[in-house]
């Protein structure tokens, strides 16, 4: 008998638990264009995933009055329900915003793409319409680019973008600026100052002002020496430096002559500014005659040719 008894109270609980009544909810979020009888429903069994309306736009909600709600759930199966009281339901849906940056990303991808951009050359895109924003459905690539023609000639662009949850394509026009990066003094630096790496920031600029000004790379004016004052801001050309100047003009100078293991030395004054490298003139301080040389790193000169040996 009490075996009878817990069979017949186990039976009724499963059948209660299957048969659990749905319950309407008050106010619901989804995330897709169709609104299920899951998502209205708790409880909702075997027609949770039943369609029972559409939902509204990404970003938005609407009210569903009670009356039009349980016409619906009719319709797809489901003919009565719990209501705590709601004589309607507020219906949300999820959005994701897609903006201007999206779009110029998805825009830069598809240049870098053609090989238009590559390295430190970007794209600064502008757009015809101001404040650019569209709400999404709420998924892992809310927009594409469906198209992009561009004219390299005047920078004109027009693209088009399928935006998810929006029907009917986006298309925009505007313009497409190509930059790169150059480097910039940060502050005035007076004539002959040997310029380093911290003397510079890397600055912005359009690609066709930086062709057209000739400026110089980083690595070609770091180590280098102002030819004149340069003010903060400016970016530099090859032409506004040069190799730095290690024998200066009537200064006294070591004047070496290595012929086999042997080095000859003697004072003299230059008679010009030297470059590493470069040749100079020196007066030699004893004979007063004049020394053809070239300058070497450290200041002094060296003479090259072992027949002016007899003539220091």
């Amino acid at each position: 008998m009490q075996k009878l008894l817990l069979t017949t109270v186990l039976t009724l609980l499963l059948t209660g638990t299957a048969f659990a009544t749905p319950t309407l909810k008050g106010d619901i979020t989804v995330n897709k264009a169709i609104v299920t009888v899951g998502d209205m429903f708790d409880d909702a069994g075997s027609l949770a995933e039943t369609a029972i309306f559409l939902a509204p736009a990404p970003g938005t909600a609407g009210i569903v009055p009670l009356a039009d709600l349980t016409q619906a759930a009719k319709l797809a199966g489901l003919y009565e329900f719990e209501n705590v009281g709601f004589t309607r339901v507020r219906v949300a849906r999820d959005a994701t915003i897609v903006d201007a940056a999206a779009l110029d990303a998805l825009i830069g991808a598809d240049l870098a793409h053609r090989g238009i951009v590559s390295g430190d050359v970007t794209a600064r895109t502008r757009f015809d319409v101001a404040d650019l924003s569209y709400n999404a459905e709420a998924v892992a690539d809310p927009a594409n680019l469906v198209s992009l023609r561009y004219t390299p000639g005047n920078g004109g662009f027009t693209a088009r973008f399928m935006i998810a949850g929006i029907d009917a394509p986006v298309d925009l026009t505007g313009s497409i600026e190509l930059m790169t990066s150059a480097p910039r003094l940060k502050a005035t630096l007076p004539a002959g100052t040997i310029l380093g790496a911290d003397d510079f920031e890397m600055a912005s600029v359009p690609l066709a002002i930086a062709d057209a000004g000739g400026y110089a790379d980083v690595t070609q004016l770091v180590g280098q020496q102002l030819v004149r004052q340069s003010r903060g801001g400016i970016m530099l050309k090859a032409s506004d430096v040069m190799a730095p100047i290690v024998v200066s003009r009537n200064s006294l100078v070591t004047v070496l002559l290595k012929t086999g293991p042997m080095t000859l030395t003697v004072r003299g004054t230059a008679l010009a500014n030297a470059s590493a490298g470069q040749s100079v003139d020196v007066l030699n301080s004893v004979t007063r005659k004049i020394l053809h040389g070239v300058a070497r790193a450290d200041g002094a000169v060296e003479i090259l040719t072992a027949t002016a040996v007899a003539g220091l």
